[in-house]
């Protein structure tokens, strides 16, 4: 039997999203010290230059990610697979997503910021033809933060 995929935007304040993104916080949390954690929070996901995707596998929420709309660009957040739903390609299926919105509203860049100690995430980044870059917006220059982008 094939799994049923979906991508949709939803809202990140629902128990779903809440748990996928208090598991992601927990990730976060164990590898690096909060302050070189820049995690937007629920709140801060329901702004209106936010929008939040959710991925259901067979009904069940197993992935998010986000683009917040900036100057002239996209930054993508909160891109988080649970553990039981990796390995499936649903990383590479939520970025397109993210990157579909994105081109459909104009965007001709997506940047991110991830960490260092996620190396799964910085090989996936590469492999969907992002190239690392320098700080951009407000974060600091350095480690633990990789900052990368992609013309879209």
């Amino acid at each position: 039997m094939t799994d049923a995929i979906g991508i949709a935007v939803e809202r990140p304040d629902t128990a779903e999203a809440r748990a996928l993104l208090e598991a992601s916080d927990a990730l976060m949390n164990a590898l690096y010290p909060p302050e070189d954690n820049y995690l937007l929070d629920v709140a801060a996901l329901l702004a209106p230059d936010i929008t939040f995707l959710v991925c259901r596998r067979n009904g069940r929420a197993v992935g998010c990610g986000a683009i917040a709309r900036r100057d002239g660009y996209v930054e993508i957040k909160r891109v988080f697979v649970a553990p039981e739903a990796r390995g499936l390609g649903l990383s590479k299926r939520l970025m397109a997503e993210l990157e579909r919105v994105a081109t459909a509203e104009g965007f001709p860049l997506a940047r991110l910021e991830t960490g260092d100690r996620q190396l799964e995430a910085l090989g996936l980044y590469h492999a969907l033809g992002y190239v690392e870059r320098g700080a951009f917006g407000d974060y600091p220059e350095g480690p633990p933060s990789v900052f990368m982008e992609k013309r879209l």
